[in-house]
């Protein structure tokens, strides 16, 4: 039931991305070219996802727990340093850049065109990466703190 439930939501959320237009990296960098041919019709998209995660959230608190797991897994982590602040640079560097984030790549992969494969399979490769090298490298220090 946990995988049909997760195929049905992962089917609901790649057709809210068809439907929105985050499937179109050209018009996903309209909307960050703001010094530019700014499209800010992707606003509606960005306020209906803060309004989905704000309900979201409430009703999470007024559960004693999750249908499908034994406790809700909610990020405690307040702590911002140097792997956080690199990480978002550079997935705001790439979303910029090709004009998918990992969500809508995935599901973008339902259109057959190669550059969305080339990719995703680019992202898999990063990610595959990171985790090899992650493991080795030392933590980096919380922002504040002396180096």
């Amino acid at each position: 039931m946990r995988i049909l439930t997760a195929l049905v939501l992962g089917l609901i959320f790649g057709l809210g991305l068809s439907l929105s237009g985050m499937l179109d990296p050209a018009r996903v960098r309209g909307f960050l070219d703001i010094t530019g041919a700014w499209d800010p019709s992707l606003m509606f998209v960005l306020g209906g996802a803060v309004t989905v995660s704000a309900l979201g959230y409430q009703l999470v608190r007024r559960l004693a727990r999750p249908t499908f797991a034994p406790e809700f897994e909610i990020p405690t982590n307040r702590r911002i340093d140097g792997k956080l602040i690199g990480g978002s640079a550079l997935f705001g560097i790439g979303w910029g850049l090709s004009g998918f984030c990992p969500g809508p790549a995935v599901a973008a992969l339902s259109t057959g065109v190669l550059p969305v494969a080339v990719f995703v399979a680019a992202m898999l490769i990063g990610m595959t990466a990171h985790r090899l090298v992650g493991r080795r490298s030392p933590a980096v220090p919380a922002l504040g703190s002396r180096f």
